[in-house]
């Protein structure tokens, strides 16, 4: 994965926060360079243009995630275990950066942007492949239910997470999403368990 500079980091930082203030479309050079308090020629030395920009966006969301599943993934857990970490590190980090929710859930603006849309998918597909994985695993030593298909079950938590934090960012924020992720994932756990 790509390794920002500082500055880049403050560019997509400032970015990210415009998005989730104005949308995709209020992002410009001009708005960017006025909240960082830089002029837009110095922007223009960081990124080419606002695509790259937003492309870096999700770059640094994709590599700090694989990191966290990498991680995961080597804890030793359980593969139940790994699936509710995954699933509350996924909330700890919207809560935490609430602001790239309006990046990574902005795919239906991105359809137009082909590069866009290839980022958000491929971020997507990695998240569903390693569920995929581990629940796979899961079934193999009969830890999760196997008269339900790996896929579907990993589409059912895949979705039913991007459902809640859809509906937390649209609300303005206004319940605990960590809270509510908790509750949410014991009704799956008794899915991937009965």
């Amino acid at each position: 994965m790509k390794k920002f500079t500082a500055r880049q980091q403050e560019i997509i930082k400032a970015s990210t926060e415009l998005v989730a203030e104005q949308g995709i479309q209020g992002v410009t050079i001009k708005k960017l360079s006025k909240k960082i308090g830089i002029s837009e020629s110095a922007i223009y030395r960081h990124f080419d243009s606002k695509l790259d920009i937003l492309l870096g966006i999700l770059s640094q969301f994709r590599s700090h995630k694989m990191e966290v599943l990498d991680k995961i993934q080597g804890s030793g857990a359980t593969e139940l275990e790994q699936l509710e970490m995954i699933f509350k590190e996924r909330f700890n980090q919207f809560t935490q950066y609430p602001a790239i929710t309006a990046v990574i859930f902005s795919e239906d603006i991105f359809q137009n942007e082909k590069e866009l849309a290839d980022e958000v998918y491929a971020i997507m597909n990695s998240s569903l492949q390693l569920i995929l994985i581990v629940i796979k695993k899961g079934q193999n030593n009969k830890s999760i239910r196997s008269d339900i298909s790996a896929d579907q079950l990993s589409l059912i938590i895949v979705g039913a997470l991007r459902l809640l934090v859809a509906r937390w960012r649209l609300s303005g924020f206004a319940f605990d999403l960590r809270r509510e992720g908790d509750k949410l994932w014991g009704n799956i756990n008794q899915i991937l368990v009965n």
